[in-house]
């Protein structure tokens, strides 16, 4: 139930306005969101670098409503591609398909995402697409392959374990070599498309990390490059140690090398798992949003763990 409202909130035009004036808001989405400016969020990357881990920087903001803030989330994209470059850092880039303009014209969205990428090569980036509500996946798709009909080979998807459909998409994309992160999902969903239980969702992430594992053994288990900016074709997003563990002991079990095992986590979110994933020799990988726009994200961050509500509560009250 709280997990409902939550997500409802997370899409409320009325609750963002209200929330988002609150300063114990902003100070406690702090811990999620690396900060509103693109130098803070480098900031932020630079510390998880020296504690050895990766990152992917994502600028927060979803629906554009007109082909002009479209192009202009593209421009921003050519500008944090530059950014990363310049600074030096261990990091790729992820997005959002609605900020450069899915929902208003595939083609729109295409010519966006083409210049993005050709932006990211120059630097050797690869970009992850981030999967979004059910109702995307399909146009999703289309996209990464009309991208990558172009000769555009830096990009990557996301697939989420609690909709019925990824086992079957798996099929087709993992002997392509698409390089995927897998979440559990964190959308509202019908029981029609997506498990609606946690113990459904758990196994079927197990069974499609197992699949990943499988099909990357099978083109040659790519590992990281040496400057972070291009990950395995396996990206495991789970802050879950069971899923963890049950990945890591398949690996073994496969003789899967640890460097094409890439574990990924949300900024602020398992530190204590993250560096000891790093420590034993796991390539890890923080995602890490920054932006004005941080409220829909740090909603649904709140709405994935009943400890997270409380830690908004305390600043609240501390506020």
């Amino acid at each position: 139930m709280l997990r409902a409202i939550l997500l409802y909130l997370s899409k409320a035009a009325w609750a963002r306005r209200i929330v988002t004036g609150w300063r114990f808001a902003r100070r406690a989405a702090s811990r999620f969101v690396a900060g509103e400016s693109l130098d803070e969020a480098i900031d932020a990357i630079r510390v998880l670098n020296q504690r050895g881990l990766l990152a992917t920087l994502d600028h927060l903001g979803e629906n554009v409503t007109n082909p002009d803030e479209a192009r202009r989330a593209a421009d921003d994209y050519g500008v944090i591609m530059d950014r990363i470059c310049a600074a030096g850092i261990r990091s790729n880039a992820s997005l959002k398909l609605s900020q450069l303009g899915m929902a208003l014209d595939l083609d729109l969205c295409l010519d966006n995402m083409r210049r993005i990428l050709q932006k990211a090569a120059e630097c050797g980036l690869m970009v992850r697409i981030d999967m979004e509500d059910s109702s995307t996946v399909d146009r999703t798709i289309q996209l990464y392959r009309s991208l990558r009909t172009a000769g555009l080979a830096n990009v990557g998807l996301v697939f989420q374990s609690y909709l019925f459909r990824t086992e079957s998409d798996f099929g087709s994309l993992l002997p392509e070599g698409t390089p995927i992160r897998l979440c559990k999902g964190a959308y509202k969903e019908p029981p029609e498309v997506a498990y609606p239980r946690k113990k459904d969702v758990d196994a079927s992430y197990d069974r499609l990390a197992r699949m990943m594992i499988d099909a990357s053994l099978k083109l040659g288990a790519r590992g990281e490059t040496p400057d972070g900016k291009i990950p395995p074709l396996v990206a495991l997003a789970t802050h879950d140690p069971k899923r963890v563990e049950a990945a890591k002991a398949y690996a073994a079990q496969v003789g899967f090398p640890k460097q094409a095992l890439e574990f990924q986590m949300l900024y602020g979110i398992r530190t204590d798992l993250q560096n000891q994933l790093a420590a034993d020799g796991y390539p890890v990988r923080v995602y890490v949003p920054y932006g004005t726009s941080w409220y829909p994200y740090y909603v649904r961050r709140l709405a994935e763990r009943p400890a997270n509500v409380w830690f908004f509560v305390s600043n609240f009250f501390r506020g």
